[in-house]
């Protein structure tokens, strides 16, 4: 039983990169835990399924208890998405979600992913910042935080999303999700880039995404003349003009192409699912029948 202040003030969660952009990607969620509105609370990881876990609260109850007690749907209806980005960040959720009158239940939860590894989008986002994206590496391991969203709020998160990200289903089959109780997800969703994934001119390899904006920003910077010209000097002097320049983001985002830094990501394109009808939790059953017990 835990009573000590989990607000994500007094935890440290509380950036929104939407609005200082500088903090992208905001601190994802450090262990497994119910968002709800400006509190995240600790779960109780059990060899079960989601919804058995139990709530690190005054009165300890089961998960889905906690979310139907408040009004809010069970773990079984609601839909795995794979956060890359600020979508892993408790401020930047309840913010997305809150602004639009949508309650910010959601569970969050580290989950350990097998050949996928995080970037930079090829595109400057309408925040000013260089947004992260997914791209397909085989032989990565990389711990990605999973949001249970409901139906409503998984529309919510297209409509930030969508046009600049696309969505897809991957299948646990040939990227395996393993939960902290050892659970290995049958698929969850995820967003990719539309732009393609921003390559580092000396290895013409993905550039590393997730890490600390204003050191990406400079960095662009000084790999460009055109973008030192047009959003320069500094970080800061970028996200300011970006943010209230639409025109400079188009400009911006050409020249990472015309600079011949933008990889295309083909690799989702077989599992896109942007306009499928999602499937729920519950229709994505575990690869295995048992779990072991939690590591």
């Amino acid at each position: 039983m835990r009573t000590e202040d989990r607000s994500l003030a007094a935890l440290g969660l509380d950036d929104v990169p939407a609005r200082q952009p500088l903090t992208y990607p905001g601190r994802p969620a450090p262990v497994p835990s119910l968002l709800i509105d400006d509190e995240l609370l600790e779960l109780d990881v059990r060899p079960q399924r989601l919804g058995e876990w139990y709530v690190e609260e005054a009165a300890q109850r089961r998960l889905d208890e906690a979310l139907v007690d408040r009004g809010q749907a069970a773990t079984g209806r609601r839909h795995p998405v794979i956060a890359v980005g600020s979508n892993a960040s408790p401020g930047q959720v309840t913010y997305k979600l809150t602004r639009l009158g949508i309650p910010a239940a959601v569970p969050m939860v580290p989950v350990r992913v097998r050949g996928i590894a995080v970037g930079c989008s090829g595109h400057i986002s309408p925040a000013g910042y260089v947004a992260g994206t997914p791209y397909v590496d085989r032989e990565a391991e990389t711990q990605l935080v999973v949001t249970w969203l409901d139906a409503t709020q998984l529309k919510a998160v297209d409509d930030t999303e969508f046009p600049d990200y696309r969505r897809a289903i991957l299948p646990g089959g040939d990227f395996e999700m393993t939960m902290p109780s050892g659970e290995r997800l049958g698929g969850a969703y995820i967003y990719f880039s539309a732009h393609g994934v921003l390559a580092d001119p000396v290895t013409e390899r993905p550039r590393p995404g997730g890490g600390d904006q204003s050191e990406l920003l400079e960095s662009l910077l000084k790999d460009s003349p055109r973008l030192m010209d047009l959003l320069g000097p500094d970080a800061t002097s970028w996200v300011a003009a970006a943010g209230a320049d639409r025109r400079l983001r188009e400009q911006g985002t050409l020249v990472f192409g015309e600079e011949g830094w933008v990889l295309p990501q083909t690799e989702f394109l077989p599992y896109a699912d942007d306009s499928a009808q999602p499937r729920p939790y519950d229709d994505l059953p575990p690869l295995d029948d048992s779990l072991p017990p939690p590591r």
